[in-house]
């Protein structure tokens, strides 16, 4: 088999045997890079030479039985919101000098590094991972590995893209109202939001307690295994929690008797009949593995009004350094958000946090009653691509249609995406699981027990013949 259609973990396997070395690895992601690339613009950075480099390194160590650490040799991406040392961080704009210094790691890539992957290049982001959606002023609008003219989803879609399409087994995304379970869902690939302060992260985003880090990967066993990489405390960020490594360990537990709450709405969303459709059929497979399933609302109304406040306010904070001459040159979609949270007052900023703390009440009261909540991670498929919006939609904005991800980022709880079908044009659909906070192992595990007994993770894309 090709080592680009390999998990992040049969790789690994791979080299402990002998069987696969990390320079077969790094260039099959590479080839793949060259052979796909132009049809979706996942990456909008790459360092061949340093990964080859690296990669050779890699299999030095693995040749002398030392290997660095569990990512040593894995070829992995980085999206372009991240610090990377070495390697500009332009965010999708203009208005950053790619003269840099670029001296600093965020703390996740720092942990990739020292776990001993290989960092292949940087993945396309919206311009400040503003919207759900992936296109920019400075580096193009990427595509949908199952049809390049629609979406990858956003704001973490180059990396979605190039996770589905084997540009790599694993990327590093960020999420702050849905920016990795949006791409997942509309690429078939997986993802966890985990508990805010999981991943720290630095510099702060200008976005706050909205914004979280995860990994991007084929699979929930690969997703843990990058999960417990990256987690931990880091000094730079003050919400960051204590160090923690749960999830890989987790892998492999069974759900029998878990408590899931299911429900397809939230009391409040519009969903496409195919979506309801597949997502029925993935609820029959919890039951079938000895799950306590219950249908039922979570009994909260939609907090957009609230999400918005937060988002908008963030967007501003983000261009507050920016002037008229630059942000002409700037997505108009995130100025005029950024204009719009400008306007807000003290008052309407704390109102938002005292709605995302009651959001936060109840659901800790739900999950005393529910260990897991699954609902679609989306309520349509793919759109054209280059639209903030499906065309002929009544809102302008980005999050009207992603009303299943955004509640749980004011909530700061892990959420999950895995794919679990697909539509009758060929385009996948989410499935996402909910957990209380810190319950980031036991989201993964459920997801896992799924993968184990489907296969809507094992498709791959039409471009890949």
């Amino acid at each position: 088999m090709n080592p680009a259609d390999l998990t992040a973990v049969d790789l690994l396997a791979g080299y402990r045997s002998g069987d696969l070395s990390p320079v077969e690895a790094t260039q099959a992601a590479l080839d793949r890079i060259d052979a796909h690339d132009a049809a979706v613009n996942a990456f909008c950075l790459r360092d061949d030479d340093a990964a080859l480099a690296a990669a050779k390194e890699s299999a030095g160590r693995w040749q002398a039985g030392a290997p660095q650490g569990p990512l040593d040799g894995v070829p992995i991406s980085i999206k372009d919101i991240l610090y990377t040392a070495g390697r500009p961080t332009l965010r999708g704009s203009h208005t950053i000098d790619p003269a840099g210094p670029w001296s600093d790691d965020a703390p996740a890539v720092a942990r990739v590094r020292a776990a001993g992957a290989v960092i292949i290049g940087k993945t396309t982001t919206p311009e400040y991972g503003w919207k759900g959606v992936t296109d920019s002023p400075l580096t193009g609008a990427t595509g949908n590995p199952w049809d390049p003219t629609r979406t990858a989803g956003g704001s973490s879609g180059g990396s979605a893209a190039a996770v589905a399409l084997g540009m790599g087994p694993l990327s590093v995304g960020t999420d702050g109202g849905g920016s990795v379970r949006i791409p997942a869902g509309f690429t078939a690939t997986t993802t966890i939001k985990p508990t805010y302060g999981r991943v720290p992260a630095w510099p702060a985003s200008p976005y706050g307690g909205l914004a979280h880090l995860g990994p991007m990967t084929r699979t929930a066993a690969d997703a843990a295994l990058l999960l417990d990489v990256l987690s931990g405390f880091d000094d730079r960020d003050p919400w960051a929690l204590p160090a923690v490594a749960d999830a890989e360990a987790a892998i492999g537990s069974a759900i029998a008797g878990t408590r899931i709450a299911v429900s397809t709405t939230l009391g409040y969303v519009d969903v496409d009949p195919e979506v309801a459709a597949a997502f029925a059929a993935a609820v029959e497979v919890f039951t079938s593995l000895g799950a306590h399933v219950e249908e039922v609302d979570p009994g909260f109304g939609d907090p957009i009004a609230a999400f918005e406040t937060l988002w908008f306010s963030g967007a501003a904070k983000a261009l507050e350094h920016i002037g008229p001459e630059q942000r002409a040159r700037m997505d108009p979609g995130l100025v005029e958000i950024a204009e719009q949270g400008a306007r807000y007052s003290a008052v309407d900023y704390l109102r938002a946090m005292a709605a995302r703390n009651e959001l936060g009440i109840h659901m800790g009261a739900f999950h005393t009653r529910y260990d897991l909540l699954l609902t679609p991670t989306l309520p349509i498929t793919a759109f054209e691509i280059g639209l903030e919006v499906p065309p002929g939609w009544p809102h302008r904005r980005w999050m009207t249609w992603t009303p299943f991800s955004y509640p749980f980022n004011i909530t700061q709880q892990p959420a999950a995406s895995v794919p679990c079908g697909f539509s009758r044009a060929g385009l996948p659909i989410g499935l996402q699981l909910v957990g209380p906070r810190h319950a980031d192992a036991a989201v993964l595990a459920a997801a896992h027990a799924y993968q184990q007994v489907t296969d809507w993770h094992t498709r791959r894309p039409p471009l890949l013949g």
